[in-house]
């Protein structure tokens, strides 16, 4: 799953000149890489991050966290029942289908009407859905609905093949190819100019993500995102894959990509090269979809050197804004002791909440279990506006400073001409 085209990529900056949940004029050397004590009723919640005390704050965060009685005893019952039984929020969307540089194409799906019914300068939210998902999934439209409720734009961001998004080329999509979310953050960005863009990316999206944080550390058009359920290390993740109970979800999994790939299948027909087209179309784990096409695609040797190389935990170190990571110790797809602990402890831009239970696209806890929206909801949603706020404060004072600048200039001598940038 990783990019097979070269890209630049600078040297690593220095970190007093990232962009950080702290203001820089607090940061201190120590401040980068030691945490402060956070106070939370929610005491079994393992966080880690330069700025967790921030997260007092939060009202989302201030009763303990209480999975839903029964459910969540296992992981693997929280896991499915989250998948088929949480409820599915009714949006009406407007799709728009996007071009792509290498001739493919992604589909958009926009909430529908927002085009006139929001504030054209209001913050823009991307969603990034798991492998195989898309706008339909009930943890993306809960999500959704709640920006949506806040005033935000929502786009939804549905990779090849996904969510019916069209397929015009023998190439899907991977862990780490980042080029269809550069073209699409940098489409969004061109629409809304004056607006700010962030992005929520849950599972596979959200290592897709990380990996285009981590690449584009210095050029990162986005003010802030969140990650959650991510596997980050792909090597660690394939292992638990094949243990027990696991190998249903790595079928089930493996039966939707075949799905996928059997719809457009006449466009591999004839190809050449390593491509091991029949193992694909009928494969029985990830992998072997992973070994058959995936790996091949995006230039691998081998699948395990795909997963190596495509693991988002590679660019933890170089994310530069502000990043809350959340994840599930008993995460039965995206395993706890993958978890970057101390390169997140590390960047002082990341944060880390680890709950005791919620498996994978569950936490089905909080006041809206067990049908509606996940617990962590309204954890994001307050981080992203707590970012979106910070910023705005900043703005607001730079443009008075600019403004008194200005009026004592003129005051003083009007052949004075003083340009602000």
């Amino acid at each position: 799953m990783a990019n097979t085209h070269l890209r630049f990529t600078p040297a690593r900056p220095n970190p007093s000149l990232r962009r950080s949940l702290l203001p820089l004029s607090t940061m201190s050397p120590s401040s980068a890489t030691k945490s402060d004590d956070v106070d939370l009723p929610s005491s079994s919640l393992e966080i880690l991050g330069a700025r967790r005390s921030l997260l007092s704050r939060f009202v989302s965060l201030q009763t303990p966290y209480k999975p839903f009685p029964v459910l969540a005893w296992n992981r693997h019952i929280e896991t499915i029942f989250a998948s088929f039984y949480r409820s599915l929020p009714v949006v009406k969307l407007r799709r728009e289908c996007l071009r792509t540089k290498d001739d493919g194409a992604v589909a958009l799906d926009w909430v529908s009407g927002d085009e006139t019914q929001i504030p054209f300068d209001s913050p823009v939210l991307i969603l990034l859905p798991g492998l195989t998902g898309g706008s339909g999934d009930t943890y993306v439209r809960h999500m959704l609905l709640r920006a949506r409720n806040k005033g935000w734009r929502v786009v939804v961001f549905n990779s090849r093949g996904c969510a019916d998004s069209p397929v015009t080329m023998p190439k899907f999509y991977s862990a780490s190819f980042t080029d269809d979310l550069c073209e699409v953050v940098s489409h969004v960005s061109t629409r809304y100019p004056k607006s700010k863009l962030y992005a929520v990316g849950w599972s596979l999206g959200a290592n897709i993500l990380v990996r285009y944080l981590g690449q584009e550390s210095h050029n990162c058009v986005l003010s802030g995102a969140v990650s959650l359920c991510n596997p980050f290390n792909l090597p660690i993740a394939d292992e638990d894959f094949h243990k027990g109970f696991n190998n249903i979800y790595d079928l089930a999994l493996a039966r939707s990509l075949c799905k996928i790939f059997k719809k457009h299948a006449l466009l591999f027909e004839g190809i050449g090269g390593e491509y091991n087209i029949p193992m694909a179309a009928n494969a029985r784990s990830v992998r072997d979809f992973d070994e058959g096409l995936t790996r091949v695609t995006f230039g691998f040797k081998s699948v395990d050197d795909y997963y190596y190389n495509s693991s988002s935990s590679r660019s933890i170190k170089d994310v530069s804004i502000p990043l809350l990571c959340i994840q599930a110790e008993n995460d039965p797809i995206a395993p706890s002791r993958g978890i970057p602990r101390q390169d997140i402890e590390e960047n002082p831009n990341c944060l880390l909440i680890v709950t005791p239970q919620g498996g994978h696209l569950g936490w089905v806890a909080g006041h809206a279990a067990p049908f509606g929206c996940p617990w962590t909801d309204p954890v994001v949603m307050e981080f992203l506006e707590h970012l979106h706020n910070q910023g705005d404060e900043k703005t607001r004072s730079a443009e008075y400073h600019s403004d008194e600048l200005c009026g004592i200039n003129q005051s003083s001598d009007s052949s004075i001409i003083v340009h602000i940038q």
